[in-house]
């Protein structure tokens, strides 16, 4: 048996675990206790004293509250679902022209891809490659004369523009279709790929990259905006907010078209589709 000092002692113990309920037979002295036993039995906590022929008995049963971790607490967060209000904005920032600005940027990708990124490079491809020379931007067939040689070779005659060579072989390099065309005077020669695992893979980081460039586009577009709003001091603050979430779900909602259009685009050059 262990002694203890104090049946007070055990009575404030017994206390933190909750609510106390105690059964004595006779009036207690404090001094000189002895505990029994002392077991806990799933929420009881049980303790018996004795003291000369005397037993007294102490309960606590303990109240647990269990708290389920709410993992999910954050899982809706960013999720808000914002109506576009177009009168509105409207009446607050350039609507029509940002919009503009944004589905320009969404069919630049498109004919990025159309002109960039194909599994088989063509004459018509390559024609409409642009070309930035001298201060403007042309397409090659404004600076060449394009042919095909063979099933296996394009030819440009720069004659005309011969100064244009180094600029037309940079656009060549930089077009994303494995291209490594060779100079031969006012001559370009490009040698056609063949269609080979890593041609596929490189042309589905390009569309990667043109998709990457047309998202920045449309946040800068959405930026541009938001910060005239905050500008503005004669708006007040809930309305700058809430003008400022439709102008971000309207630049969400061309990235996401934007998206579309690259997976779809990989699927090809993967030959899944």
């Amino acid at each position: 048996m262990l002694k203890i000092n104090t049946f007070r002692s055990v009575f404030v113990s017994a206390m933190r675990y909750g609510q106390f309920y105690s059964r004595i037979t006779s009036p207690c002295c404090l001094e000189n206790t002895m505990v029994l036993y002392s077991k806990r039995l799933s929420s009881t906590f049980s303790q018996e004293f004795i003291e000369g022929d005397n037993i007294y008995s102490c309960y606590s049963r303990i109240s647990v509250r269990q708290y389920a971790k709410n993992k999910d607490k954050k899982t809706n967060k960013g999720n808000k679902k914002v109506s576009i209000d177009e009168n509105l904005l409207a009446e607050h920032v350039k609507y029509n022209a940002m919009k503009s600005e944004m589905e320009k940027a969404v069919v630049g990708l498109k004919n990025n891809y159309i002109k960039n990124l194909s599994l088989r490079s063509s004459t018509g491809t390559l024609e409409s490659l642009s070309v930035k020379f001298d201060g403007d931007e042309y397409v090659i067939q404004d600076l060449a004369q394009v042919v095909r040689k063979n099933p296996k070779t394009i030819v440009l005659n720069m004659t005309s523009f011969p100064l244009a060579i180094p600029a037309v072989l940079e656009s060549l390099k930089a077009s994303g279709m494995n291209l490594n065309p060779q100079q031969d005077k006012t001559t370009i020669f490009i040698p056609i790929p063949k269609v080979t695992k890593d041609h596929r893979e490189n042309l589905i980081k390009g569309a990667k990259s043109l998709f990457i460039k047309c998202k920045d586009n449309i946040k800068e577009i959405q930026n541009k905006n938001i910060k005239l709003l905050k500008d503005n001091d004669t708006l007040a603050i809930d309305l700058v907010h809430n003008l400022q979430d439709q102008i971000t779900a309207l630049a969400d909602k061309y990235v996401l078209e934007a998206q579309r259009i690259m997976e779809d685009k990989q699927n090809e050059l993967k030959g899944d589709s």
